[in-house]
């Protein structure tokens, strides 16, 4: 937690921490009060037998806004940070000003097939065999082919995602993760959908950034999630994979101060929000694809 001014609330995604922002940090810090914590079980974070479900996510950051005294932030949240960040709208409209969403989860079933593997029965058992030394050395070797093989297609990203599976092998971040992962994934796919009530964004500045390469959350959900979220603003970063706030993040935080600075902060309206839920997700919704900003990711 840095800065001062308006607060802003980083959420990472899952394996990951919050030093995959720290780019954008210093940098706004001076205009914006910026919070970037490691969700539980993830990073510097506790790691116990807890419910890791984005809705427990959700509350978490409601109670530690609650402790630093911050009544109302903007969310960028990035892949499971996403889902996060629409699950604390949905729950907390009232103490949600802004959403961001990069990379997000929680607006479609596709995700990259490690996960889908990693999610299914069994995957724990196994995971533990890959940090004996032999495995770790022929790791580094599949790990040196993938990078000339395109790494089953995360390219730019393999090197920062090989970083974060190595935590993995830590028997309690490895639990952590394996319960995150299966309460919004299973081998099919992603379970958890937020379209039903991406319609409750009304009147809540909500801004999509995605890699058109991302092959772990595929470009296509941020169309769906445009087309659902009434008033959104996509911007797609040619060329970047799932990270598109690490591929260039000077572009990004050019893109996010814009929006922070353009936006009015939501103002929660209980009377609306019951109109909202009475009339339900509208059965019909423009096409937006037809107005969707493309910026260059310098990849």
């Amino acid at each position: 937690m840095a800065g001062r001014g308006p607060a802003v609330l980083f959420l990472h995604g899952i394996g990951d921490d919050s030093s995959t922002w720290l780019d954008l940090l210093a940098s706004l810090s001076g205009d914006y009060t910026v919070i970037a914590p490691d969700l539980l079980g993830h990073g510097a974070s506790a790691k116990p037998r807890a419910d890791y479900s984005v809705a427990a996510y959700a509350c978490g950051m409601r109670d530690l806004l609650t402790t630093l005294d911050v009544d109302r932030v903007t969310v960028v949240g990035h892949s499971l940070g996403g889902g996060v960040a629409m699950q604390f709208a949905y729950q907390f409209p009232e103490r949600c000003e802004r959403l961001v969403l990069v990379g997000s989860g929680g607006v479609g079933a596709s995700v990259h097939p490690l996960l889908r593997l990693a999610a299914a029965p069994g995957a724990g058992l196994v995971m533990p065999l890959l940090g004996t030394r032999p495995a770790l050395a022929a790791m580094r070797g599949i790990a040196e082919l993938l990078r000339v093989s395109e790494g089953l297609g995360l390219g730019p990203d393999l090197d920062y995602v090989l970083t974060r599976y190595v935590r993995l092998l830590e028997p309690g971040s490895r639990t952590a993760f394996l319960r995150t992962l299966r309460s919004v994934v299973d081998w099919r796919g992603q379970v958890v959908n937020m379209l039903d009530r991406c319609y409750l964004t009304e009147g809540i500045p909500t801004l999509l950034a995605w890699g058109t390469d991302d092959v772990v959350v595929p470009s296509g959900h941020a169309l769906r999630a445009h087309r659902a979220m009434p008033g959104s603003k996509l911007v797609l970063f040619e060329g970047a994979g799932h990270f598109p706030h690490r591929s260039d993040p000077q572009r990004f935080l050019e893109i996010l101060r814009e929006f922070l600075t353009s936006t009015p902060p939501a103002r929660y309206d209980r009377a609306r929000w019951g109109e909202l839920l009475r009339s339900g997700r509208p059965s019909e919704l423009p096409d937006p694809s037809s107005d969707i900003p493309t910026v260059s990711s310098g990849t």
